[in-house]
This record gives structure tokens, C-alpha cells and sequence, in this order.
């Protein structure tokens, strides 16, 4: 639809002097904070390297799936954007709450109820697509000994996670005590970058420390060292301009250091605390009527 209003002339939006003509003075802490809302809609190509136990050949069909999905949602994006800014103006934009819906309005006429079912439909994928990939993150975390045991237990004949599904409701639902829609993608935004970030400066020092790892998939470090250099920019001026909001994403982090030490680091937990984890995680499995996978099973009982 973008290309078609454009190919009709529709285009006085997109001209320089007049999508700028209401710009403020550039900030560049609001042009951060911009970024690290933006690049929320396209938060999903991290989570393909969650499922990687679940793909037939990863080693190929990673690195094919990142450069296919990737291009394409970006396409798809930019000109579904592109056409919202060919019917509506800066101010319009602004002063929309759902911009997709009026932009159906003014276009499609009685047709405008496909926008609304559209955004969904996309909705309903992004959700399906996070719960199967976060609950493997909380699956995998239990199997290394890093969340309770019973997040890695599977149903008996489904197979599926099902504590790690009910873990990432529950933590879903904690989110959504925040009202603010943009205020929580700030939160999540920061703490994802932050996370992105720590994870890529360890795959540099890992290549620095120990080279002869192997490494199926290698890439040339020139591309995380460039991403460090942005992720840096990106988190240090959006704290600058919204310290309040990205310290508490900072703070909500942090809440699991105690955990950590507690459950992870103390070793020698007294025989009351085993007992009620044990309980606990008994009482879990009886109610989600799930297992250890048959590798895991093994593992526990050889150490």
C-alpha cells in the first residue's frame, strides 16, 4: 500500500522539508532512546539462537533462518511505516493510539476492520513465537543448574515444557503491572540491550582467551565489535535522557543477584532449605505431570 500511494503522488510527508518541519532541536539522548524503542519491533532475532536444540541442522539453518527472516521483516516494516506516513501526518502519527487502525480508516473505508485484525494476527505470532523460545531459555537455565530443577522438566507425552511455560506467563503478567506501554518496552528495551551486549563482549574475549574452541558458527569480529560501539551509544545516552525509567529496568535486573547467590552460589544450604526445594519441586512435578528428559535424568544421577 506504501507503493501504491506513493506511485500516486502521495508523498508530501516523506519530502525533508516537510517531515521536519515540526523537528525540535535534535537531542541525542531522545535520538537513543528512539533507537532502543524502535529496535523493540525487531527484538525477535535474538530469540531464533534459543531454539537451536529444536532445529534439524542448526549449523545451517541458523545462519539461514537470521538471513531470511531478518531481511524480510525489515522489509515489511519500513513499508508498512512508509505508507502509514503517506496518508497521515507527523501530527496524526502522534496523536494516534493504535496508528494502523486510522490509518485503515482513512484509506480503506468499510474495509478498515482489516487493520485491526491484521495487527492481531501479527500480535498472536510474536506471542507464539516468544513463549516457544523463552521457555527454552528457562529450560536451559534450569538444566545448567541456574533456575530450579523443575524448570527443566518436560510433560510425559507432550514433550513440552511445561513449568517453564507456566514460569513465563507468571513473569508476563509481573509486566503488565506497568500501565505505560512505552515505559515497559524502555524497561525491557535497556535490560535486552544490556544482556545483548554482555553476551557479545564474552564472545570477544572468549575468541581472545581461547581461540581453539570449537565453533561451528564463526563470524568475523569486526561485526561485534561495531555492534559493541552502538549498543554502547545506545544505553549510555538513553540513561542520560531517562535515568529514572532505564535505572529501574537496571534495578528490576539486579533483583536477581540475591537470588542467584542464594540458590546457585550458597553451596551448603541447610538440610530444611533442600528439603522444602525438594517438596516444592515434587509437588510441581505432580501437578504439571512432567519429568527430566531422558540426558538430564542421567546427568543427575551420575553426579
Amino acid at each position: 500500500m506504501g507503493v501504491v500511494q506513493i506511485c500516486k503522488g502521495e508523498y508530501f510527508w516523506l519530502e525533508p522539508k516537510n517531515a521536519f518541519e515540526n523537528f525540535q532541536e535534535p537531542d541525542i539522548g531522545l535520538i537513543a532512546l528512539a533507537f532502543l524503542q524502535g529496535s523493540f519491533a525487531y527484538g525477535g532475532w535474538n530469540f531464533l539462537n534459543y531454539v537451536t536444540e529444536e532445529l534439524v541442522d542448526p549449523y545451517k539453518n541458523l545462519p539461514r533462518a537470521i538471513f531470511i527472516s531478518i531481511p524480510l521483516v525489515t522489509f515489511v516494516y519500513v513499508f508498512a511505516n512508509v505508507a502509514y506516513v503517506t496518508a497521515m501526518s507527523p501530527q496524526e502519527l502522534l496523536a494516534s493510539n493504535a496508528v494502523a487502525v486510522t490509518f485503515g480508516e482513512k484509506l480503506l473505508g468499510v474495509m478498515a476492520w482489516i487493520m485491526p485484525i491484521s495487527v492481531a494476527l501479527s500480535t498472536f505470532g510474536g506471542v507464539n513465537g516468544s513463549l516457544f523460545t523463552s521457555s527454552r531459555l528457562f529450560f536451559a537455565g534450569a538444566r545448567e543448574g541456574h533456575l530450579p530443577r523443575v524448570l527443566a522438566m518436560i510433560h510425559v507425552r507432550r514433550c513440552t515444557p511445561i513449568p517453564a511455560l507456566l514460569f513465563t506467563c507468571i513473569s508476563t503478567l509481573l509486566m503488565l503491572v506497568t500501565s505505560d506501554m512505552y515505559t515497559l518496552i524502555n524497561y525491557v528495551g535497556f535490560i535486552n540491550y544490556l544482556f545483548y551486549g554482555v553476551t557479545i563482549a564474552g564472545q570477544i574475549v572468549l575468541r581472545w582467551k581461547k581461540p581453539d574452541l570449537p565453533r561451528p558458527i564463526k563470524i568475523n569480529l569486526l561485526f561485534p565489535i561495531i555492534y559493541l560501539l552502538f549498543w554502547a551509544f545506545l544505553l549510555v545516552f538513553s540513561l542520560w535522557s531517562e535515568p529514572v525509567v532505564c535505572g529501574t529496568g537496571l534495578a528490576i535486573m539486579l533483583t536477581g543477584v540475591p537470588v542467584y547467590f542464594l540458590g546457585v552460589y550458597w553451596q551448603n544450604k541447610p538440610k530444611c532449605f533442600n528439603d522444602f526445594i525438594e517438596l516444592l519441586t515434587l509437588v510441581s512435578q505432580k501437578m504439571c505431570v512432567v519429568v527430566y528428559p531422558e540426558a538430564e535424568r542421567d546427568r543427575i544421577e551420575n553426579n
